[in-house]
């Protein structure tokens, strides 16, 4: 099979390269799915780039997103069955509750999505909703389920009337502005670019500020919520917008933090939510029956996920490349 690789200890993206390895065949509790698509996250990049937590320390194929139909399975497989539309969970295998402390995540430390077969146990797999293409369908596993997870599951959910502040139009962004949308929230995107602005207002968002016009963006987020503040930060920049977020969030609010987008160095002074009596919470992406709920949301909201991009397979790397350059809004999809 046709799959791309990253080498050991890699520090650019000319480090991806194709590669040609065994088809694999299941084990008793095993399926072998057909890969159909892949999307990428900003975790795939930092991998690639030597950037991520974790170092890579044999040669893997990348990517945690996916989606593809399964073409063969194992003696005792007993949730699906050949020619199923499947997706692989982002953890394998985390059903539900508390994670097994052996959990492994697709694209690093288990072999990802950027190929054309994988083997995976039953566990680790959803059906595919109905109304999505293989494209649309890949982007869910992690950027949708921690906005999902963010939103709806961890902390106090988001409800009907809360405003809710997404910091950039990326992936997780892009989908907590329609799962907020369609949980009759109203919502505040932040972006460099007025175009991107534009374009998630008529997705439904309710304002939008450019931090690049308005470098302390969060008096403008104070301003359009008459002071108040908002109920929830989709904090996607980590610490280096931490403190403005503290100043954004309202009484009782919470701030998921998500991502390292702004970087990992400096410092804040976490008195502002002691004082609001609001909240912290770390976000990991989520388990498999997370993903399911927000599949069932998907289908019933009529939601489909933005898709900037699909490249084909054999321009794998323009794809990260424009990942890396950050001109895009929502997903990059590739076509397997």
């Amino acid at each position: 099979m046709n799959a791309y690789e990253i080498p050991p200890n890699p520090t650019k993206l000319d480090d991806l390269r194709l590669v040609e390895r065994p088809n694999p065949t299941p084990g008793p509790y095993q399926v072998v799915v057909r890969l159909r698509a892949a999307a990428l996250n900003y975790r795939d990049h930092a991998i690639l780039t030597g950037k991520y937590h974790t170092g890579v320390d044999h040669p893997a194929i990348p990517c945690s997103d996916g989606a593809g139909e399964i073409v063969a399975i194992g003696a005792n497989v007993a949730r699906f069955k050949v020619g199923d539309r499947v997706i692989p969970t982002f953890f394998q295998v985390w059903i539900d509750g508390i994670p097994p402390k052996n959990r492994g995540a697709l694209g690093l430390p288990l072999d990802g999505t950027l190929t054309e077969y994988i083997c995976l146990h039953e566990d680790g797999l959803v059906a595919m909703p109905p109304s999505l293409s293989f494209e649309e369908a890949a982007t869910l596993p992690c950027a949708a389920l921690t906005a999902w997870s963010a939103l709806m599951t961890l902390g106090t959910r988001v409800k009907p009337g809360d405003t809710v502040l997404v910091l950039g139009t990326g992936g997780v962004s892009m989908f907590a502005l329609q799962f907020a949308n369609a949980a009759g929230a109203r919502v505040i995107v932040t972006s460099s670019s007025d175009e991107k602005i534009q374009r998630a207002r008529k997705m439904g968002a309710f304002a939008g500020v450019n931090y690049k016009t308005y470098p302390d963006w969060q008096k403008e987020i104070l301003t359009l919520t008459r002071g108040r503040g908002v109920d929830c930060v989709i904090e996607t920049g980590g610490i280096g917008t931490l403190a403005r977020s503290f100043e954004c969030v309202g009484w009782e609010g919470k701030i998921a933090l998500i991502g390292v987008l702004a970087g990992r160095e400096g410092s804040v002074n976490p008195h502002d939510l002691m004082f609001k009596r609001a909240s912290l919470q770390g976000i990991g992406v989520g388990s498999r029956t997370g993903l399911e709920q927000l599949i069932q949301a998907l289908e019933i909201n009529q939601l489909r996920p933005l898709v900037d991009k699909v490249f084909p397979f054999d321009q794998a790397l323009d794809a990260f490349r424009l990942q890396a350059s950050g001109n895009f809004m929502g997903k990059i999809a590739i076509t397997i």
